[in-house]
C-alpha cells in the first residue's frame, strides 16, 4: 500500500510539472479572430506560420492560348501578417507590381490582387478578387470574382481563384479558372525558404 502512495504521489507531481507547458501552448497568438468560419481562420494561420519567409516557384499549368510566365523566376514572400490581414507579395523576374491579399471583412475571408506601378500608385485593374465561398478548409480555400470585380473586369465575372497548401505543407499553390476550366496555376516550394537580399 505504501509503495502505490508513494507511486501516485510521484505521477500526479509530475503530472502538475506538465501542466505550464500545456498552458503555454494553448496561449499561442492567432490572427482572424473576427472570421465567423473557423476553417478560414485556420487557413489564415496556416499562412501566417510561413511570415517572414520567401519561397520560389514556378508556372505550373497555363490552358492553351494563354500567355507563359514559364521563363520568369516565380518569389513570393509572406510579409504582413495581422489579426485582419496576411500579405503576400508575388514578384516575376523584377516585376514587383503584384500583392496577394487575404483579408478580415465584416467577418468574412477576402482575397484581392493589388497591382501598382513602380512609383507605388494603383494600377487601373487592382483589388480584384472575391469572398471565400464558405466551403473551404484549413488547407485550402476558393474564391469566387465578387461585384466589385465584376464592374471593374466585366470578362472576369465568372472567374474563381483558388489557393491551397498541400497536406504535408510542402507547396502553396495559387490557381485562376475561369467558368469552371483551369487557366494558370502557380506553384511554391514552401519547405525551403530562400534568402532574398
Amino acid at each position: 500500500m505504501l509503495i502505490a502512495a508513494v507511486l501516485i504521489g510521484f505521477l500526479m507531481l509530475q503530472r502538475d510539472k506538465q501542466e505550464p507547458e500545456k498552458t503555454a501552448d494553448e496561449s499561442t497568438t492567432t490572427i482572424g479572430s473576427e472570421l465567423a468560419n473557423a476553417q478560414e481562420r485556420a487557413f489564415l494561420n496556416n499562412l501566417a506560420a510561413l511570415c517572414g519567409q520567401s519561397f520560389a516557384g514556378e508556372e505550373s499549368f497555363l490552358a492553351e492560348g494563354r500567355e507563359s510566365w514559364a521563363h520568369k523566376s516565380f518569389l513570393m514572400h509572406v510579409t504582413v501578417c495581422e489579426d485582419d490581414r496576411v500579405y503576400v507579395p508575388f514578384h516575376l523576374d523584377d516585376d514587383h507590381s503584384r500583392t496577394w491579399m487575404f483579408l478580415v471583412e465584416d467577418g468574412r475571408l477576402r482575397f484581392r490582387h493589388d497591382h501598382r506601378h513602380e512609383d507605388g500608385t494603383p494600377e487601373e485593374a487592382t483589388m480584384y478578387g472575391g469572398y471565400a465561398d464558405g466551403q473551404g478548409t484549413s488547407l485550402r480555400q476558393s474564391f469566387p470574382a465578387d461585384e466589385y470585380t465584376c464592374e471593374l473586369l466585366p470578362t472576369a465575372c465568372d472567374a474563381v481563384w483558388k489557393v491551397f497548401l498541400s497536406e504535408d505543407r510542402t507547396t502553396f499553390t495559387y490557381q485562376l479558372h475561369d467558368q469552371g476550366e483551369l487557366l494558370f496555376e502557380g506553384t511554391f516550394d514552401i519547405s525551403r525558404p530562400i534568402t532574398v537580399d
